[in-house]
């Protein structure tokens, strides 16, 4: 995975990924291949997701505690 990889980069090369599997038209090794590729960008966008998630409830903690003090 590149380190300039965005979440909407993956999640829109998974979505080409599914389109492609989903035609029927890639050989047994390209699909094998493409779905190596993308178990990879749903594990990225997932950890993304998660950490985005984390952020978002150390925030509203933070700002739960400012405002009860």
């Amino acid at each position: 995975m590149s380190s300039e990889l965005t979440f909407e980069t993956a999640m829109q090369r998974l979505e080409e990924i599914v389109t492609l599997l989903e035609n029927g038209k890639c050989s047994l090794d390209e699909s094998m291949k493409l779905f190596d590729e993308g178990t990879k960008l749903a594990t990225f966008c997932s950890g993304t997701l998660k950490e985005a998630e984390q952020k978002i409830l150390q925030l509203t903690a933070d700002d739960a505690a400012q405002t009860e003090a």
